[in-house]
């Protein structure tokens, strides 16, 4: 194995995007080929299963959406346990983190609420540590809903306007650790585009190749 330069602490990933973009499968996927080439690698997501992300879930699914500043708060609650509990003891072991959404999404999403992305952005990462690399993969807002509606998962708040705001704010997110990803492609060839990004950024092996493909 020839690993890039080692480190005392792990390296962090996060996959972000509008929801259809695929954030679940390509994390999988890049989890399974960090595990496979000998890395210790710890896959999570948020918002999480614990107290504040299990309040985020449940409101979703009832279809009861919580104020905007609510909503908030209750993400940054469920992201400094996330961060104190998993992300952190990972890293500081050595282990590689790759994690599906953080605190980009929260900016995207508040944001498309009526908050400002870039405030919400700034306060997360003076709270919370910032990724090695965020991959955000872009895909249109239409295509993003027939694959959600595709897998039967839309929710209420789910609606092509309410995406599309959230799409500009991710659009309007600048950051030296973002690296955008075309997403419109099927799931094999997105995962190709990032290992080709993240080995340009000297962060993975530019021999590390996908597994066997299985789409979720």
């Amino acid at each position: 194995m020839n690993n890039p330069p080692s480190r005392s602490r792990g390296t962090f990933f996060v996959i972000e995007g509008i929801d259809g973009a695929g954030k679940s499968t390509q994390a999988r996927l890049l989890a399974e080929a960090l595990e496979r080439d000998g890395i210790s690698v710890v896959l999570t997501r948020e918002p999480t299963a614990g107290v504040y992300g299990s309040r985020i879930r449940s409101a979703a699914a009832s279809g009861t959406r919580l104020p905007a500043n609510e909503e908030l708060e209750l993400f940054g609650k469920d992201r400094a346990e996330h961060v104190d509990g998993v992300i952190l003891p990972a890293l500081e072991s050595g282990s590689w983190v790759v994690s599906d959404r953080y605190f980009l999404s929260t900016a995207a999403y508040q944001g498309a609420r009526g908050l400002d992305p870039e405030s919400i952005l700034a306060n997360s990462e003076a709270r919370f540590p910032a990724p090695d690399c965020a991959l955000l993969l872009e895909l249109a807002v239409r295509d993003g809903l027939d694959r959600v509606e595709g897998r039967g998962s839309r929710d209420a708040f789910e609606s092509e306007e309410s995406l599309a705001a959230v799409a500009e704010a991710f659009a309007s997110l600048e950051r030296p650790y973002i690296e955008r990803i075309d997403a419109s492609q099927e799931p094999a060839a997105v995962f190709r585009a990032v290992l080709v990004a993240l080995a340009a950024r000297g962060l993975v092996d530019d021999h590390l190749r996908p597994g066997p493909f299985a789409a979720d």
